[in-house]
């Protein structure tokens, strides 16, 4: 595995302006590292990226949702839908930010980044690229693009409460699944038919 990328220090230092920082060696490194089929940690998972146009951003603005904190992000590069001139305002720091509209945009909290263990920090940039997924139609095969024959991609949702992939490559403490695993090994504490009776729509399917 090569060097990791390590955010600038400047964005480390300053605590009080918000700040977004570009990040290609992050990019070229997730490509080395996880994408590439030479790639020394090599996840087949990623193959329909190496079509993709990745971008990659370090911040220092903290983030959380329902009380947790967000350390990284995947999102789609194109902006969601806003009005005309917010658009086109996102749209053009984008361009700046990358030359272009990117696939996917990865967000990186740079203060973890500068402090946690090499194997966190595979974990995490993992979960973000497992994120960054092909779509699929209704029989489970892979799209592409007619006009350009490109993958079409879309953000992919956990698989349970993580990513299986993570937690067999890395183990569920990296992972933050530990918690998950034990509860399955102790089995349900309240049984299917129970969950199953207070549910209309699986009702239907035990009845």
């Amino acid at each position: 595995m090569t060097h990791r990328p390590s955010p600038p220090e400047s964005l480390l230092a300053d605590h009080v302006t918000q700040q977004f920082v570009p990040a290609p060696d992050l990019v070229q490194w997730a490509r080395e590292t996880f994408i590439e089929d030479s790639a020394t940690l090599h996840n087949p998972e990623h193959q329909h990226l190496n079509h993709a146009l990745i971008g990659a951003l370090w911040t220092n603005v903290p983030n959380g949702r329902h009380g947790r904190i967000i350390l990284a992000q995947c999102e789609t590069g194109a902006p969601r839908a806003m009005g005309k001139w917010a658009k086109a305002r996102a749209e053009v720091q984008i361009e700046q930010w990358f030359g272009g509209i990117p696939d996917f945009i990865l967000t990186f909290d740079a203060g973890y980044a500068a402090t946690c263990s090499d194997v966190e920090w595979c974990a995490l940039v993992e979960h973000e690229l497992l994120h960054a997924a092909q779509e699929r139609d209704a029989f489970g095969a892979p799209k592409f693009s007619k006009s350009t024959g490109r993958p079409k991609f879309a953000i992919r949702g956990h698989d349970v409460e993580e990513f299986t992939s993570i937690v067999r490559r890395y183990g569920a403490e990296p992972a933050h699944a530990q918690a998950f695993i034990d509860a399955a090994k102790k089995g349900p504490e309240i049984g299917r038919a129970s969950i199953a009776h207070a549910c209309g729509v699986c009702l239907r399917q035990v009845a």
